[in-house]
């Protein structure tokens, strides 16, 4: 089943809907935003985090996921379906197939990505990042 899943989020990442957005302009999403780093725990602890991010891990070090365990912590930050949030990873790659599978297959409506992911949209930018000890979420159990 896992395969059968990953076949479709590679395929329709293909085809693109949602929207890239440069990280100067995601205030103008409204208040409501959430950003969502879903790299690993050792990328957050290698570059830090956009300060007030939610790091909610989509694909493990080795390249194992479960979609339905991140729907349920992701649920926590997202509300509803038009609720805009953000997508982050390293350089876009994950962005793109996790936020085609929220906008295709789940039916969010106001997905972003992160455009260049932490390294090229963010870093190189001169944005800085907040470098904490990772604990775990209290609310979500994630890091």
């Amino acid at each position: 089943m896992k395969k059968i899943f990953l076949l479709i989020l590679l395929s329709i990442s293909l085809f693109a809907d949602f929207k890239h957005i440069d990280y100067k302009s995601i205030k103008t999403l409204g208040k409501d935003v959430v950003i969502i780093d879903i790299r690993t725990p050792s990328e957050w602890k290698e570059t830090g985090v956009i300060p007030g991010s939610k790091k909610i891990m989509f694909f493990s070090e080795n390249g194992k996921y479960d979609p339905k365990a991140w729907l349920a912590k992701f649920s926590k930050y997202v509300k509803d379906k038009n609720q805009p949030f953000v997508l982050v990873c390293r350089t876009g790659s994950r962005t793109n197939t996790v936020g085609n599978f929220l906008d295709k297959q789940i039916g969010f409506k106001n997905v972003y990505d992160l455009k260049g992911g932490i390294t090229y949209g963010y870093l190189m930018q001169g944005f800085k990042t907040t470098k904490k000890d990772l604990k775990p979420n209290p609310v979500t159990g994630s890091y």
